[in-house]
């Protein structure tokens, strides 16, 4: 019998969903592609911008806007692009990304609607995948925060086939909220409804691999499905049998990490606070993993992937960094002399990471032999452009993968100053298969992107 992408293990409520492997689907139909994944990942408290934006490295250090607001200097201060297409070259920031040349798209120019009058880091975490500032929302008699967001629009049109629509992830290991949820979410089923993200990543492993049997004593699924494992080897060829021998260590190595973690948290000196996860790379790639094992098996293709939480004035210790923990929010307002050179070691801490995404999904192989990078959309930006003035205008953004060679990567991307990034969301939404003329403000596509 042909067995489908569907297909799975199971043991005592345990689940592993396969990936796929055409020894037991049959023949692949001829010009059948893998499904468009599209993973969106966001980073907190803006960047600096010397760093990322090219041409910018001597810049005039960035003043301090505090309270609720954001730059009011836009109209008669901010550098106007020259609109055009250029060859991407890396700024000091993007040197973790030098490996993937051909991989990636840097695109700048984009402004988030904004309105002042709500706290400037819950507006821009809450409103980043609506495009649908506080007071459009009034006007709408919408409640706050204003809509369905992005991912779960494209989810709803091309995730009717996965066993979830989209997956919400985020990165902030805090048990305890220090801000309220505005902060600490970017996914949006509509107005006033959050789609919660899984911070936990044992519950985000019992979320994909075990359905909805929470079973404690389950501790290790992979001793329970092995032998199973093993009778379903017999029936691959030999790539196959090495897919299913990778995809089964992946889940053994992502347990062991789970577990070194754990102890990790437990064995943590006492004057460390224990309420947060360390230490912060390591958790998230494990993050990371988990959510590429969920595009690997077909569980789902869209997901948000939240690195960090907008402000929250605590402290987080990026191993390899800095020897103790930091406050990135209020590193942001601390740029003088060599001030921005310390935060700056922060956004390269998370370039490094989404350099990682991208290293991982190139060598994860799809069906007809493809890379998933191949097949998906991997963004990365932040709904601030710089951190210290709250600004809403030239937003950082970065986009990796082709999507099924819709787009041509390597380049420098300029739009007008003043392109709405609804227009970005909308010209997403298109690449990904969605038949949609418009979303929240937009009034465009990023026509550039297209091959």
């Amino acid at each position: 019998m042909s067995l489908t992408r569907r297909n799975f293990l199971k043991v005592n409520g345990a689940v592993l969903t396969l990936p796929f492997m055409p020894s037991l689907a049959g023949e692949i139909k001829k010009g059948e592609k893998p499904a468009k994944k599209l993973a969106m990942m966001y980073i907190p408290n803006g960047i600096v911008r010397r760093g990322f934006f090219p041409g910018e490295e001597e810049a005039t250090l960035p003043g301090f806007v505090g309270g609720f607001n954001a730059d009011k200097t836009k109209n008669n201060v901010r550098k106007q692009n020259t609109p055009g297409i250029h060859k991407l070259e890396f700024t000091s920031t993007q040197q973790p990304l030098k490996e993937h040349h051909k991989d990636v798209t840097l695109v700048t120019g984009m402004d988030r609607t904004f309105k002042n009058g709500q706290d400037v880091h819950a507006q821009g975490a809450s409103c980043y995948l609506t495009s649908v500032s506080p007071e459009q929302a009034v006007e709408k008699g919408w409640k706050y925060p204003n809509g369905r967001s992005l991912d779960q629009v494209i989810g709803d049109r091309v995730g009717r086939g996965n066993i979830l629509k989209t997956l919400e992830i985020s990165c902030n290991g805090f048990a305890k909220p220090k801000e309220d949820i505005y902060f600490n979410n970017i996914s949006w089923y509509g107005p006033g409804k959050i789609a919660p993200s899984i911070k936990d990543p044992q519950k985000l492993y019992e979320r994909l691999f075990m359905a909805d049997s929470y079973q404690s004593h389950l501790t290790e699924v992979t001793d329970l499905v092995l032998e199973d494992a093993k009778s379903l080897s017999r029936k691959l060829g030999n790539e196959d049998k090495q897919t299913l021998n990778e995809f089964m260590e992946m889940i053994r190595n992502i347990e062991i990490r789970i577990a070194r973690q754990k102890k990790m948290i437990n064995d943590a000196d006492i004057r460390i606070p224990k309420n947060e996860i360390l230490p912060r790379g390591e958790y998230i790639k494990l993050q990371a993993d988990l959510m590429l094992l969920a595009f690997q098996m077909g569980i789902t293709n869209i997901s948000t992937f939240m690195i960090g939480p907008e402000r929250w004035d605590a402290t987080l210790l990026y191993e390899g960094v800095f020897p103790k923990p930091v406050q990135h929010h209020n590193m942001t307002h601390n740029q003088k002399g060599n001030g921005w050179k310390e935060l700056q070691k922060i956004d390269i801490f998370h370039m490094e990471q989404y350099a990682y995404v991208i290293s991982r999904m190139k060598e994860i192989k799809e069906a007809d032999g493809s890379s998933m990078l191949d097949n998906s959309l991997v963004t990365y930006g932040a709904a601030l452009g710089d951190g210290a003035t709250h600004q809403f205008f030239d937003l950082p953004f970065m986009i990796a993968g082709k999507g099924q060679d819709q787009i041509k990567q390597g380049r420098f991307i300029q739009c007008k100053s003043g392109t709405l990034n609804s227009n970005m969301w909308l010209s997403l939404a298109k690449l990904m298969g969605v038949e949609m003329d418009s979303f929240a403000d937009s009034n465009d596509v990023i026509s550039d992107l297209w091959t």
